[in-house]
Parts: structure tokens; C-alpha cells; sequence
């Protein structure tokens, strides 16, 4: 499990007890279907340990939630020089209604979510139960 918090000048913004956090990147021609899927993908993902330690429950299997924080860093490519590109990064006028998008998809399926403040300076801190990071991305079709 991980529990985390979002500050914005000092203050928590959005915190989950227990559950997932999401570093959500918005790239350059992703779309509000793509958003969606993602976010619901997102919440039935198995990757809680079920009594044996396998991978096995969902966030609300858990009784889990979501801290979302929006992170056009990820979008990042390094690839020449020394300083990363981002021009893959969607707009902000594009990505943050996709942002809201996926954060009130992921409270539509049950699970209470927490957000961070799109386009703010923020101190993110999480204790995180082992290692575990995916990188999940939805393709459209």
C-alpha cells in the first residue's frame, strides 16, 4: 500500500491513505476516450497482493484510493543533448481538462481520489510498500 500527500505553498492539497499514486503525463494527441479508458483500466488493475502475496486485488478491492498528480515531466525525451525535450507534452489548455477527465473517471468508478493543483509547484511526498512502479499508457486503436 501507499499512502502520500500533495502540498501546493505549504498547504496538502490531496492526499490518499491507502491506495495508488498517479503521475498522469498528457501527451500530444491524446484524446478524452483515451483518458477514459485509461482511468477505468487503471482502476480495476491488479496489482495489490491478495493473503498469498500475489498481485491479485484491485484499489477497491483494497478499500484503496488515488492520489492523481499531473506531471508533464514524463513526457521528457533525452535523447539529444543535455537538457530533455518536451515538446511531446500536451498544451496545458489540452491536458488539463484530460487530467480532470481521468481523476473524475477514476471517483466514478468508487474510488475516492485526491488531486494535486494542475500546473502548480508541488511537493509531492509518498511511502511507498515496496517497489512497485508501472508504467501503463493507453493506445488509441
Amino acid at each position: 500500500m501507499i499512502r502520500a500527500h500533495v502540498r501546493v505553498d505549504g498547504k496538502v492539497v490531496g492526499e490518499v491513505q491507502r491506495g495508488m499514486v498517479i503521475f498522469l503525463g498528457v501527451m500530444k494527441g491524446d484524446t478524452a476516450t483515451e483518458a477514459q479508458n485509461l482511468a477505468l483500466r487503471i482502476s480495476r488493475f491488479r496489482f495489490f497482493a491478495d493473503e498469498t502475496g500475489r498481485m491479485n486485488l484491485s484499489a477497491s478491492q483494497v478499500g484503496g484510493g488515488a492520489l492523481v498528480v499531473s506531471q508533464f515531466t514524463l513526457a521528457a525525451d533525452g535523447r539529444k543533448g543535455r537538457r530533455p525535450s518536451f515538446d511531446a507534452a500536451a498544451p496545458p489548455s489540452e491536458a488539463e481538462p484530460l487530467y480532470e477527465l481521468f481523476a473524475e473517471t477514476l471517483a466514478g468508478e468508487g474510488l475516492p481520489v485526491g488531486r494535486g493543483v494542475f500546473g502548480a509547484h508541488m511537493e509531492v511526498d509518498c511511502v511507498g510498500d515496496g517497489p512497485v512502479t508501472f508504467i501503463l499508457e493507453e493506445i488509441a486503436t
